[in-house]
């Protein structure tokens, strides 16, 4: 891949594991914290794992608050990283990024569905987006979360885990993963390469 990568190190965790699942991808991903680096960048990646709150005082100090939301070049949220991109999330009653204009709420805790919601899950696909291309209706993506978006006109693929929540989303030139593409075998290298071309 020529595309000049750039992975937001400053509210992710596991990053070693996404660099090396672009590497494979013949993507060299340097992880920055400079947002001039960001800037300039062909394609962003967002990752995010934790509270809402203390990502988004991450991104603020780091400079990235006030500089994402104009990002022109594809934007790929992962995990938190997705639900940072919604207006806001019920946890901590986080002001997030406000790009997509929804909230972001708590998965409900059920004897059969414990909280966070943790492996591997179908997606159903709906909206077509080249972020899905190759990757087809039914197929299992890996998933950590305790907190979803609703489904919107933004969703792309949702997942079920007692309720329809949105797994991949899209608006303009961002795009989320509720779910662990670096985690989640052949589709998550599947929807990274999709990535690297848009």
């Amino acid at each position: 891949m020529s595309s000049d990568t750039v992975i937001i190190g400053c509210c992710g965790a596991n990053l070693a594991s996404l660099a090396f699942a672009l590497r494979r991808l013949g993507c060299e991903a340097p992880i920055s914290e400079d947002p001039e680096r960001v800037r300039l960048a062909s394609h962003v990646i967002l990752p995010g794992v934790g509270a809402a709150d203390d990502a988004m005082s991450r991104l603020a100090l780091a400079g990235f608050g006030e500089l994402v939301p104009t990002l022109t070049q594809p934007v790929l949220g992962i995990c938190l990283g997705m639900q940072l991109l919604f207006t806001a999330s019920d946890e901590d009653d986080a002001a997030c990024l406000d790009i997509i204009a929804e909230r972001v709420a708590a998965l409900q805790k059920h004897p059969e569905r414990p909280v966070p919601h943790m492996g591997w899950n179908q997606l159903e696909i709906g909206t077509d987006t080249p972020l899905l291309r190759n990757i087809a209706n039914g197929d299992y993506a890996y998933f950590v979360h305790s907190f979803a978006a609703p489904v919107g006109g933004y969703t792309r693929a949702t997942a079920d885990y007692g309720v329809a929540f949105s797994a991949v989303v899209e608006q303009d030139n961002f795009f989320g993963t509720q779910f662990h593409p670096e985690r989640s075998s052949t589709l998550g290298a599947t929807l990274l390469s999709n990535f690297l071309k848009l």
